[in-house]
Parts: C-alpha cells; sequence; structure tokens
C-alpha cells in the first residue's frame, strides 16, 4: 500500500495532508456542525464526514503514500506485508502532525465566538467520558474489533483481486459504518493520531484516557492483519508468499 515511484518526502507530506484532512473534516463536524441549532448533522452526518474524508483523500492522495492516514494502518499494513516496515516511523510522525495541526486549527476557529463551549471537543473517551456512558471494556472490545474489521476490508478493497478503483469508496463506506456504530460508545477512534490530534486541545481526561485509543486500534489492526493474512494463504492453497494487497489506495 505504498508507491515506490515517489520520494520518501512526498510520501510523508501526502500522508501528513492526508491526516490532517480526516482530523479537520470528521472532528470538525462534530465540534462546529453536529450540534448546531435545529440544523444540525447529528451522529449520522459526523460518521458520513468522516467516511468522506478518507474516500476524497485516498482517491487524492492514495496514489502518492498509499493513503493510509491512520498510525494503526500503517502498523496492520506492515504486520500483514503490505507495507514496509522501515517507513513506519515517519508515517506515524507525519500522521501525528498532521492531526496536531488539524486539532489546533479547529481550536483556533472553535473558540472564535463569544461564549464559545467546546465541551468534548470530538475526544474520546470512556466511563463517564463516553457519548453512551459506557464502560473501558467496552470501549476496549468495540475499538479492537472495529479496527480489525477496518484492516481486513483495507486489505480486500486493495488486493489484486479486487474490484478495480473503488478502494477508496469501499474504505470510506466502511469508516462510515464503524462511525455509525461505536460514537456512542468510545465517539469512535480507530486512529491514535485523530485521537491525539484533539486530545491536546480538548479537556484534561482526553490525555489521561488517550492510552486506550492507542493500544486498542493498534491491537486491532495487528489482528485484522493476522485474520486477513490467514484468509490468503488459505485462498492460495497454503503456499502463498506475498501480498495481495500491495497497491496503493
Amino acid at each position: 500500500m505504498e508507491r515506490r515511484d515517489f520520494s520518501a518526502p512526498q510520501k510523508w507530506a501526502a500522508e501528513f495532508i492526508g491526516t490532517f484532512w480526516l482530523t479537520f473534516g470528521g472532528c470538525g463536524s462534530a465540534v462546529l456542525a453536529a450540534g448546531f441549532p435545529e440544523l444540525g448533522i447529528g451522529f449520522a452526518g459526523v460518521a458520513l464526514a468522516f467516511g468522506l474524508t478518507v474516500l476524497t483523500g485516498a482517491y487524492a492522495l492514495g496514489p502518492i503514500s498509499g493513503g493510509h492516514f491512520n498510525p494503526a494502518v500503517s502498523i496492520g499494513l506492515a504486520a500483514a506485508g503490505s507495507f514496509n516496515p522501515t517507513q513506519l516511523a515517519a508515517y506515524i510522525v507525519a500522521q501525528l502532525l498532521g492531526a496536531i495541526v488539524a486539532g489546533g486549527l479547529l481550536y483556533v476557529i472553535a473558540t472564535g465566538k463569544a461564549g464559545a463551549q467546546l465541551g468534548g471537543f470530538a475526544t474520546n473517551g470512556y466511563g463517564e467520558h463516553s457519548p453512551g456512558g459506557y464502560n473501558l471494556m467496552s470501549a476496549l472490545l468495540i475499538e479492537v474489533v472495529l479496527t480489525a474489521v477496518f484492516l481486513v476490508v483495507i486489505l480486500g478493497a486493495t488486493g489484486r483481486r479486487a474490484a478495480q478503483n473503488f478502494a477508496g469508496l469501499t474504505i470510506g463506506l466502511c469508516l462510515t459504518l464503524i462511525h455509525l456504530i461505536s460514537i456512542p460508545v468510545t465517539n469512535t477512534s480507530v486512529n491514535p493520531a485523530r485521537s491525539t490530534g484533539v486530545a491536546l486541545f480538548g479537556p484534561s481526561y482526553a490525555i489521561e484516557q488517550l492510552w486506550l485509543f492507542w493500544v486498542a486500534p493498534i491491537v486491532g489492526a495487528v489482528i485484522g492483519a493476522l485474520i486477513y493474512r490467514g484468509l490468503r494463504l488459505r485462498g492460495n492453497g497454503g503456499s502463498g508468499s506475498g501480498s495481495d494487497s500491495d497497491s496503493a489506495l
């Protein structure tokens, strides 16, 4: 899921921009538009916004970097043999920087009116900080399971045997569905960069609980990668080697 005909700095820049767009567009929809009086987009609108950021980012930037925009995705792809692990650190740094810049810009915009009330600032949480009051175990399970499914979908949609030119649409719709399921539980992470980018500017509890939104997505991504590798090997009669998902988004 990386292109070798672009330089490393070009790939890092694409990951920075893509993660910036995901965080700014998805979290921005939650902070600025979700609860707007009488016209708010609500959970469904926020879920769609996250899906649209990935869909548009994937088609625009995927040909350059692979369109990961998510440290858990990069780690999962490396575990699946679809991404060069020597690029992991640089990709994760670029993703984090993109998300942090997005979170900071969103904070400046959101506080630009008199009496601004940021609330949770689209941060993730569990227990009393879960939108629906779900406990740590529920938050852990849903983040692991949904990230694992996300990786299976990404690997399947970008495989050599997948329908051509539909990967971005498939992955964007999958992320939309993920948000529709889990916004009430954790406000949906499945992406450590997205969580970090707004946690730095949100309420203090977001930093205290941020560990979960690194651990669970990464564990889920690795599980998803291993599941897909098992499926691929079975499909190849147990003798397959190499990646079936080496094309970029």
